[in-house]
């Protein structure tokens, strides 16, 4: 699993977050920012655990 496309569609459900809470381009770049260190994180943690079991 790529963590970065992870963190590109965290982002993406950011921005998509703070428009539909009616947030400015400001709110947009935190909400983006934080979902994208988040949806990271987890990935990461994701591919580590498949990549223990998996043993490749």
């Amino acid at each position: 699993m790529d963590v970065a496309l992870v963190a590109v569609i965290g982002a993406l459900i950011g921005v998509f977050n703070a428009k539909k809470r009616g947030g400015n381009r400001k709110d947009m770049a935190q909400y983006a920012a934080v979902f994208a260190i988040i949806f990271a994180l987890g990935g990461l943690l994701l591919s580590l655990v498949v990549t223990r079991i998996v043993g490749v």
